[in-house]
Order: structure tokens, then C-alpha cells, then sequence
């Protein structure tokens, strides 16, 4: 992980004109959606405990890095053929680790490994050539390549040594930035919440396209309908979790607003750490949707069932932690309405998948048409207290 130079808040605020999401930015996110594609294809086909665990950690490794460049590209914008043609180069390497993923576990992972390395390699060059410190660079580098060795080597293994390896690697990414003095270092706050903003709405993608690869070439009956513009439903109420209430333009103001060290460790322990959990959340729901959609009026297997409300409940679980990051209040309602989806699976296993649907919706709605009047509430009254 890693940050552009230090320089004093208010000098920063005075010097530099808005820094905004290049186009080349979201050409790279294309390769991010096939990853999250290739991910729930991969736990679709392997929803155990076990599959689920691989998917969990080539989640973790490959966000790890994709989070590395947007930290690149908030120290250093893509304003030259130079910059963008290496993060082409980085951008194929992705597209390998993506190719991979399917069979990282069989075979595979030697690609997966090697691509991982030329991505590595990429963004610790572009950073030393970036006017960043570089003995800090050299530092993140290095415990980049530690972490990359874990990661190529692993790919020469399989089964539990594979799996044990790339987990090292895992836990790795949670000391390194804690070792590259990240403190000492500026963030560009409204760079940063808005890719990571984009990231979130890419992935929500892949739970609509869950809907159709579901569907396939079903016809199109009442239960099928049902169930796809319910699991649509579902999606809205994840894109209001994040961006409801203007969210992502208070975390703005709110991180621009922290002194320099505070505004960094936040940003790893809520766009890093935090965001991960959203991710893996989507990627849960995006599973079980498949599932249900392909089978709307019959019951699904109890792990189906689970993903799909599970995922959920874990995107408005990290969802409530992030907003009490930034002081977004309310929370309790997104916390009971994670608990209640626990509820919902029974309905996907023993009625249909088109009823675990439906109460995954209707709490989600309930919970933010409460949050909705509640806010209302508190408008209204300070308009009466109002002088």
C-alpha cells in the first residue's frame, strides 16, 4: 500500500485544482468486473468451504493490488502516453491473474502467480519514477515482493499447500502498512473516495449480470420476473446503502478534513480492509442470485441459500462499521436489518428462492424506509428548534 508525498493540508487544498477519476482509470476497471465474474463463476461451481476459501483469499491478493493502483494514480494521474501505456501493461497482467482464477487452484496458478509479479513490478516502477520518497518506495516494494514470492510460489503447489501459502500472503497485506511509514504521507481525498466509489458500482454490476446468466434462456414467466426484478430491488438497496444520504460525498469531506496521518490509516482501514468486506459481500449475493434465478420457484441448497442472504448481511455489516468510521449515523437499522437476514435462508431451503428474495428486499427496504423517516423526523424538528 502506498501514497503520494507529503505536503501540508492547507498548502495542498490552496495548490492543487480538484484531481478527478481518468477515463483510463475506468478503462481498468473492465478487467476488475471480469475478475469479480470469474471469482462467483469460480464459487458457484465450488460452493463449499473449501471453495469458498480459495475464493476468499484470490480476492483478498488481487485487491490488494488493484487498491495498490489506485493509490498509484492518486500520487501520480495517467497524463502521459508513458504513464498510460504502463498501465496497460499492468492492466494485461490483470486480465492473466482474471484468466487464471477459474483453475488458480489447479493448475493455473503458476499464470496466476507470474502475472502477479509483472503487476507488482509495474506499480512499484511507476511509483519510484513518481517524485514520491524513495526510500518509502523501496520499502512498500519490497514488502510487495515478499508477499508476490508467497504468491508465485504457491502456484507451483496445490491443495492445502497452495491454499496456506496464498493465505500467508493474505495476512501479510494486513503488516505492510504498518512497516512503510504510511503516516508520513498526503492522500488526495476526492480522488480516492470516487474511484473507490466506481470500484463499488462496478461491482454491483456483476450482481446484474448474475441475474441474466441465471436466467439464461428460461422463459420468461411469473416467477422467474419475480425474482429478477426482486434480486434488482436487491441491488438498489445495496447502491443506497453506499451512496444513500450522499454517503461518499460526506466521507470526502470528512477524510479532506483529517490531518494527513489520521486521513491515511483511515483510508486503509475503511477503502482497503473495509471495502474487501463490501466486495466479498457482493461477490456472496452475486453466487446465490445465479442460483435463484435459475430456479425461482423451487427451494435452493442450504450454502445457496446462505450466500445470497449472507452476502447481504455482510455488505450492511461493513457498511455500518465504514459509516461509523466517518460519523454517518443512523446505524442501528442496517445492524438488525444484517441480523434479520439470517432468517431469510429457511425461506430459500424450504419454501422457494423466490420467497428468500422477497424478504431479503422487504428488509432492506424496510430498514432504509425507517432510516428515511428518521432522518426526516430530525429535519423537521431542527426546523421547529430553529431560530
Amino acid at each position: 500500500m502506498t501514497v503520494p508525498r507529503a505536503l501540508p493540508a492547507p498548502l495542498a487544498a490552496e495548490a492543487e485544482p480538484a484531481l478527478r477519476v481518468a477515463p483510463l482509470e475506468l478503462f481498468l476497471d473492465l478487467v476488475f468486473v471480469f475478475t469479480i465474474t470469474q471469482l462467483t463463476g469460480s464459487l458457484v461451481h465450488h460452493l463449499t468451504p473449501g471453495g469458498l476459501a480459495q475464493v476468499v483469499v484470490m480476492l483478498a491478493v488481487i485487491w490488494w493490488m488493484y487498491d495498490a493502483f489506485i493509490w498509484l494514480t492518486n500520487a501520480m494521474p495517467p497524463t502521459s502516453h508513458g504513464r498510460r501505456g504502463l498501465l496497460l501493461l499492468a492492466m494485461a497482467g490483470f486480465l492473466v491473474i482474471s484468466l487464471a482464477v477459474p483453475h488458480a487452484f489447479e493448475g493455473s496458478g503458476v499464470a496466476f502467480g507470474w502475472a502477479y509479479l509483472l503487476v507488482v513490478a509495474v506499480h512499484t516502477g511507476m511509483f519510484a519514477a513518481s517524485g514520491v520518497a524513495l526510500g518509502p518506495v523501496l520499502r512498500m516494494g519490497g514488502l510487495n515482493l515478499v508477499n508476490t514470492g508467497l504468491v508465485v510460489s504457491g502456484g507451483y503447489l496445490t491443495g492445502t499447500a497452495q491454499l496456506g501459502l496464498w493465505a500467508a500472503a493474505f495476512a501479510l497485506q494486513f503488516a505492510i502498512p504498518r512497516l512503510v511509514d504510511l503516516p508520513s504521507f498526503q492522500l488526495r481525498a476526492d480522488h480516492f473516495v470516487e474511484r473507490h466509489g466506481l470500484v463499488v458500482i462496478i461491482a454491483f454490476g456483476e450482481s446484474v449480470i448474475a441475474i441474466g446468466v441465471g436466467a439464461g434462456t428460461a422463459d420468461l414467466g411469473a416467477a422467474l420476473v419475480a425474482v429478477a426484478v426482486l434480486s434488482l430491488a436487491v441491488c438498489v438497496g445495496l447502491w443506497w446503502a453506499y451512496f444513500g444520504h450522499d454517503d461518499d460525498s460526506r466521507a470526502e469531506h470528512h477524510m479532506a478534513a483529517l490531518p494527513s496521518d489520521r486521513r491515511n490509516l483511515l483510508a486503509v482501514s475503511v477503502y482497503n480492509l473495509g471495502h474487501y468486506g463490501l466486495l466479498l459481500g457482493v461477490l456472496l449475493f452475486a453466487t446465490g442470485v445465479k442460483s435463484a434465478v435459475a430456479h425461482p420457484g423451487a427451494p435452493i441448497t442450504p450454502a445457496q441459500a446462505g450466500a445470497l442472504a449472507g452476502g447481504v448481511a455482510l455488505f450492511l455489516a461493513v457498511n455500518t462499521a465504514i459509516r461509523r468510521s466517518f460519523a454517518l449515523t443512523p446505524n442501528l437499522p442496517r445492524l438488525l436489518a444484517a441480523g434479520l437476514l439470517v432468517a431469510a435462508v429457511p425461506l430459500g431451503t424450504g419454501v422457494s428462492a423466490l420467497a428468500e428474495v422477497a424478504a431479503v428486499a422487504a428488509v432492506l427496504g424496510g430498514a432504509f424506509g425507517y432510516e428515511a423517516a428518521r432522518l426526516r423526523g430530525r429535519s423537521v424538528l431542527g426546523g421547529r428548534l430553529a431560530p
